[in-house]
């Protein structure tokens, strides 16, 4: 007992040290963004004289933020819905099923997995300009459902496994087909799994950069985080009002992180560990 306190002391330090880490930048942003620009270069780490919106008002305006909003919800709704859908019936169906088969095709959806997303965005973009689907916030999204299905299907295949087979029985007795059987008795039960993916795939979505940037060639399309980067000038940065904009881009992902992060870890170990 005496040896183990020491050693929770320890961790709760290291922890504390660690927290408080990755909090700094955080601070930063947030005192920064209600300085003018003077007064930031003056000093970056002391709090602002005065508080002052003016940042965000500006920030809010400049980037179009209503607009962006919504582009953005547009898209991660759109992804997140086909990726729970085609992600959920593949696990389903991969996990029921035994044989060569299956497993090839389970270790294909891994195996993608491992593929590196630079490797693959030259023929992605000249794929999405050949069926005409770039420049689009629903291409933008079909491409999201692409590349984020390999991972759900990974973890609905293990969370799958964790139901018995004897509801499915009972159902196809009382006369359900297979789909009834999956969308009445089995997704319900896979409430906890799918808010972790929801989750998962919104904060990649929401914050992404790279693929918005070569699918999306009409700023009236462009995601918050787009829209936060036309505030980067070639020769003149305003960085008081880049860290308003870029605090107000994060306030949603914050904020439907704290109210789910629960699931998050849970859904993770359930789906990964009865893989």
């Amino acid at each position: 007992m005496n040896q183990k306190k020491p050693t929770s002391i320890l961790i709760t330090v290291l922890l504390s040290i660690a927290a408080a880490i990755s909090f700094f930048p955080i601070y930063l942003a947030v005192i920064n963004s209600f300085k003018t620009q003077g007064q930031m270069f003056a000093s970056f780490v002391s709090l602002p004289t005065s508080i002052s919106f003016d940042n965000y008002v500006n920030a809010f305006k400049q980037i179009n933020l209503l607009n962006s909003t919504l582009n953005s919800i547009i898209i991660s709704v759109i992804g997140i819905g086909g990726i729970v859908l085609c992600a959920s019936l593949a696990g389903y169906k991969l996990s029921r099923t035994s044989g060569k088969i299956s497993s090839i095709l389970f270790f294909l959806f891994i195996a993608s997995m491992l593929v590196p997303f630079h490797s693959i965005m030259i023929p992605l973009t000249r794929m999405a300009k050949a069926l005409s689907v770039q420049g689009t916030t629903y291409g933008l999204a079909i491409i999201y459902i692409g590349l984020g299905v390999n991972m759900a299907v990974f973890l609905y295949h293990g969370f799958v496994k964790s139901i018995p087979r004897e509801l499915e029985e009972a159902a196809q007795i009382d006369g359900c087909n297979e789909y009834q059987t999956f969308f009445r008795i089995i997704f319900p039960l896979l409430v906890p799994i799918t808010v972790t993916i929801a989750i998962l795939d919104f904060l990649w979505i929401w914050n992404d950069f790279l693929l918005p940037l070569l699918m999306l060639t009409d700023v009236e399309n462009y995601t918050l985080i787009l829209s936060t980067n036309t505030l980067f000038g070639e020769y003149n940065k305003e960085w008081a009002l880049i860290l308003a904009a870029l605090v107000l881009t994060a306030i949603p992902v914050i904020i439907i992180y704290s109210f789910f992060q629960r699931f998050i870890m849970h859904g993770i170990a359930e789906g990964a560990v009865k893989g």
